[in-house]
Formats: structure tokens, C-alpha cells, sequence
């Protein structure tokens, strides 16, 4: 008995030893704390700052107060000439195109003759007027000689009337080939010259038709120009139209009549003012945008077709608190803004902002009246916690 318990005495100390080895072991891994803690989660006090007393003299506090806002929607436009003062004018007759007297940006005035068209209609209208020319003076001759043959009891009356029925007819064919002549573009001169001297005239002319300025030129020296062929634009630009284009879901706020504050870059900070004259009844397929219009006087010709404008279309007033752009955050696609909540401590709180309207946002949620908002220094307070939160 005592041999057997010397035999397994030592094995059982080194059973024991293992035994207690592995148990420790087994303790230590469950006494690890990195094993069996929590992962930490950011509190809504790390959206909180708070700073010493002598920083707090760089941030400006504002309490908010409700105020009486403009509604002011922002529309990309252009300059375009008044469509009611453009004309396109264009030759009167089949011809060549023999000479071009304005090229585009000149000014021109109504009569001028921007153009010459060597055509044989011309010269076939001038034969016929000559032919009515000749009629109608033998009929004034007849019917003086058949007066004076009445007079004279040599003739009836019958017979004078007949005379001056002829006539009648004979002057009406000649004033249609005149006036034939002068849609031609035959000058006034040379139908003068044409009826007392027989000179034909070589060309038509083609004429404006109102005073103003050649924006458009589509015709070319030797060109064969046909009637209704529009060969020049010409707008009076003493008048123009400024365009925009409105999204859909915004258009039914927008009404004729409505006041409209027009910013035109290249004119510098001027600015110029009008009223929506024009709203459109459908919408664009491709845009998916409603014109609409406004016009503007430009007695110094410095509004320019094509310009791009900006147009600040003013609605109705409203009630709302706001906020300067200096206080706005812009992190992660969400404006944000800090908001004292104790002495020297602000909070960093998520907004919705509508467009700025005169330098401020006006406020749609997230602040209230009262609500005492850092409205200088923001961005260096918001570089304050980020640095924090890396400590």
C-alpha cells in the first residue's frame, strides 16, 4: 500500500500542476476586459462644445426672432431681342443678288435699302407700267375731246360717259402696275423717271421696313433670292425680353404681374427691375421647365441679345427666423449650425434651409424663436470640436 502510494504520488503532483496550469490560464482569458467590453458608441454630448472663458470672446451669439420675408425664387435667364419689334425682310422678286449694302450689327434706317436683285420680272412690271402709262394718257386725251365735243352738241352724253369709264379703267391699271412695282422695291424716283422719260430701272431693292439693328444675315452677292425668303433680321433693340425657364414644381407660384429683380453679370453689380409679363401654358418635354418673360426698356442699347441674367422672381411675405450664411456648417450633404445652450456651451445642431434670400437663410426646421445661434466664428468653434474629438 505505502509502495503504491509512492507510485502515483508524483504523477498526481504533476497531474495537479497541469491541472492548476490550465485553470489560471482559462482565469486569465476570461478575466481579459478587452475581450468582453462594449464597442463605444459616440454620445450626444460629443455634438456638444465647451470652451475656456477667454475663447468664448471670439464667437457672436444672435437670439433669432421671427421676420417678415420676400419669398424670392432664382431663375437662370438670357437676353433675346422683342420678338413684336423684329422684322425679316427679304426680296420681293425672283432674282441674283447683285449687291449687299449692311452686314450683321449695323443699324439701319426704315427705307434703307440693304440690298439689290437684278430680276426679269422687274423689267417685265416696268414694260406693263409703261403700256397702263400710255393707256391711261390717251384716255385723258379722249375724254378731253370728247367733252369738248359735247360742248360743242357733236356727241351725246352716252358717248362722253363711255369716254370716261375708259379712262377710269386705264388709270386703275395703272396705278395696280405702280403699286406692283413699288412692292418690288422700285424706288419712288425711278417710277418718276419711268413714266416721263421711259428709263427702265435695272434693279429691285430690297428695303427695311422698320428702323433698328441687322442681327441676322442669310443671303449672299450673287445669290438667286426667291420672294418670302427671309434674307435679313432686324430688331429694334430700344426693347427687349428677358427669358427664363422655371421648373415644373415651382411654376404654379409664379404669376403675371409679379414684381422681378433682374442681375446681369456682365453689366457689373447694376441691377434692374420689371414684372412678369408672360407665364407659359405648357411644359417643356425636354427640360420639363415653363418659360416665362419680362421686358425691359434699353434706351443705351446695353442689354444684348444672349446675355445671361439672373432673375430674383419676389413672392409673398412670410413670417420665419434666419440665419446668416457665416453660421451655416455644410457636413455630409446637411447643413448644420451651433446653438449656445449654456454659458459657453454650444450644441451642433442638423438644419433645413431654404435659398438664400438677401444674404440670410430662412429657417424651415430645426430652430425656433429664441434659439441663441453662433452666427460669428462658427466655422472656427466647429474645428475646435473636431480637434477635440480627436483628443
Amino acid at each position: 500500500m505505502n509502495s503504491m502510494s509512492n507510485y502515483f504520488s508524483p504523477q498526481v503532483a504533476r497531474w495537479g500542476v497541469v491541472a492548476l496550469i490550465g485553470a489560471l490560464a482559462a482565469c486569465g482569458q476570461k478575466a481579459d476586459p478587452a475581450a468582453t467590453a462594449p464597442v463605444p458608441v459616440k454620445s450626444a454630448v460629443a455634438q456638444q462644445i465647451e470652451v475656456p472663458t477667454e475663447m468664448a470672446g471670439r464667437f457672436a451669439v444672435s437670439t433669432l426672432e421671427l421676420k417678415d420675408l420676400e419669398s424670392i425664387q432664382e431663375v437662370a435667364g438670357r437676353i433675346e431681342a422683342n420678338e413684336r419689334k423684329v422684322t425679316r425682310t427679304g426680296a420681293s422678286v425672283t432674282g441674283r443678288v447683285m449687291d449687299i449694302m449692311v452686314d450683321i450689327g449695323d443699324r439701319v434706317s426704315a427705307g434703307q435699302v440693304l440690298a439689290t436683285v437684278a430680276s426679269p420680272e422687274l423689267a417685265s412690271a416696268q414694260m406693263a407700267y409703261l403700256r397702263a402709262h400710255s393707256a391711261a394718257t390717251l384716255a385723258q386725251k379722249a375724254v378731253d375731246r370728247a367733252r369738248q365735243l359735247f360742248q360743242a352738241d357733236v356727241i351725246g352724253a352716252a358717248e362722253l360717259q363711255k369716254r370716261e369709264a375708259e379712262q377710269s379703267l386705264a388709270q386703275a391699271e395703272q396705278r395696280a402696275v405702280h403699286d406692283q412695282l413699288r412692292l418690288m422695291g422700285m424706288p419712288a424716283g425711278a417710277l418718276v423717271r419711268l413714266a416721263e422719260q421711259g428709263t427702265l430701272h435695272p434693279h429691285a431693292n430690297v428695303v427695311a421696313s422698320q428702323s433698328g439693328v441687322v442681327i441676322e444675315r442669310k443671303v449672299s452677292q450673287g445669290q438667286v433670292a426667291q420672294p418670302g425668303d427671309p434674307l435679313f433680321t432686324i430688331a429694334d433693340l430700344s426693347n427687349v425680353w428677358v427669358v427664363g425657364d422655371l421648373p415644373e414644381q415651382i411654376a404654379r407660384s409664379v404669376k403675371v404681374g409679379q414684381k422681378v429683380d433682374i442681375h446681369v453679370p456682365a453689366l457689373g453689380a447694376s441691377q434692374l427691375s420689371g414684372k412678369i409679363v408672360y407665364v407659359g401654358d405648357t411644359v417643356s418635354a425636354e427640360t420639363r421647365t415653363v418659360p416665362i418673360r419680362t421686358q425691359l426698356e434699353n434706351p443705351g442699347r446695353e442689354l444684348k441679345p444672349q446675355m445671361l441674367v439672373t432673375m430674383r422672381i419676389r413672392g409673398e411675405s412670410r413670417q420665419a427666423v434666419t440665419v446668416p450664411q457665416e453660421a451655416v456648417i455644410r457636413e455630409n450633404d446637411r447643413d448644420h449650425v451651433y446653438v449656445q445652450v449654456a454659458k459657453n456651451t454650444y450644441r451642433y445642431t442638423p438644419v433645413t434651409l431654404a435659398p438664400p434670400s438677401g444674404g440670410v437663410h430662412p429657417v424651415q426646421e430645426g430652430l425656433r424663436p429664441g434659439d441663441q445661434v453662433v452666427v460669428q466664428g462658427a466655422f472656427h468653434l466647429h474645428n475646435e470640436r473636431k480637434r477635440s474629438e480627436l483628443e
